[in-house]
């Protein structure tokens, strides 16, 4: 068994003063409604122009993100490499307002993918398929009603960029993530990471598809994957998370008239999720691995299945991550222990990052015992260490 309790192993890493700092992060977002005041407000500053970086990085960007930069990343990265955990660089910016904002993307992705060829402590990169067109093109690519010849261009422009990046990947021999997205977009986005780990996966996982578990398809999804890999001769790559984007979801589904894409409970989510890793490591052969979850059970449940069929707890087609600023205690005990571990590291212009540390905040306060158990155990540390 996995001793996730012990905290000095979890925050070994962290000051006395960031330790403090953790601990009155979580008080706040563990207040539903000092988050949705906070969310209101901040967006109001958004859409008025008003400089708010001064208040967000010294806060909830300080804990949450590696940085602005690239190289404010590697200095957090080197930190916990210390300790065995290992960091992928997440340029967290979302949406492709205009063609320079998605340039600019391309370009900084490509960056991360350079960064990681020449640092061992990278071991992936990842990117956010939103950040690289207009959702209308991933949302009618997926209905089938790109019609106009500026539509069909754009989307031929999404495959290129998309491409770009994997052909990049695969000549630096660094894994890249596809991260998922809304339902609505998702299946334009698994048809061209198909065509991608067609031809880049020949010889080993290289390109990663992302499945959210919380999704009722997505085990199916992952067995037809796993078909078509067998068919096609080609590795499979395949991230899993529980999901981000649950409530959204579900208000579009009623609101047009639709089942829900998500699973009734968490119980079910749960259930499909460790039955994914157990799928996986069944056709361990075939696919390479990355479980990305907060969860003590699933994280148990892969470890207990990689020692049950005999494998190094190193064993390079099985990762384990979490969310920087989140679940410490999961990621540093697991890498303590020999497994492979690295924490994602979201960075970027503060304003840009806005979307993704908004989520942070509310699924802090949305799960159950989230907040309260990271705030626990900050206190715990914090008064182990005085006595």
């Amino acid at each position: 068994m996995i001793q996730f309790d012990n905290l000095e192993t979890a925050f070994k890493y962290k000051s006395d003063g960031e330790l403090k700092f953790a601990y009155w992060l979580f008080r706040m977002v563990g207040n539903p409604g000092i988050v949705k005041l906070g969310k209101s407000l901040t967006n109001l500053a958004v859409n008025l122009h008003l400089p708010i970086s001064w208040m967000i990085k010294p806060t909830i960007y300080r804990h949450f993100c590696g940085g602005e930069t690239i190289d404010e990343c590697m200095k957090v990265s080197r930190n916990m490499e210390k300790y065995g955990v290992r960091c992928i660089l997440d340029y967290s910016v979302e949406g492709g307002e205009s063609p320079a904002a998605i340039k600019a993307a391309l370009a900084e992705t490509l960056r991360t993918i350079e960064n990681a060829r020449i640092n061992r402590n990278i071991p992936f990169t990842v990117f956010k398929p939103t950040a690289f067109t207009l959702e209308h093109i991933l949302e009618n690519g997926t209905n089938g009603k790109l019609i106009s010849a500026e539509e069909l261009a754009e989307a031929d422009l999404f495959r290129q960029r998309v491409e770009t990046l994997c052909q990049a990947a695969f000549k630096a021999d660094v894994p890249i993530m596809v991260d998922a997205e809304d339902v609505r977009f998702q299946p334009f986005i698994d048809e061209v990471v198909t065509r991608m780990m067609e031809k880049y996966n020949k010889e080993k996982a290289i390109v990663y598809n992302t499945l959210q578990m919380y999704r009722t398809d997505r085990l199916d999804f992952l067995k037809e994957s796993y078909r078509k890999a067998v068919e096609g001769n080609y590795y499979l790559g395949i991230k899993f998370v529980r999901g981000a984007y649950m409530e959204r979801e579900r208000a579009r589904a009623l609101k047009y008239g639709y089942p829900s894409p998500i699973n009734p409970d968490k119980a079910t989510t749960d259930r499909m999720y460790n039955d994914g890793l157990r799928y996986t490591l069944d056709h361990l052969d075939r696919i390479s691995v990355f479980s990305g979850t907060h969860n003590e059970e699933s994280n148990q449940i892969l470890a207990d299945l990689m020692e049950k069929k005999g494998l190094a707890k190193n064993e390079p087609k099985i990762w384990i991550s979490q969310l920087f600023g989140m679940s410490d205690h999961i990621s540093f005990n697991l890498a303590a222990a020999g497994y492979n571990v690295a924490k994602y590291l979201p960075y970027g212009p503060v304003r840009h990052v806005l979307p993704y540390l908004i989520r942070r905040a509310e699924e802090n306060t949305a799960v159950a015992g989230q907040s309260s158990r990271e705030l626990e155990m900050a206190r715990k540390e914090y008064l182990r260490r005085k006595s």
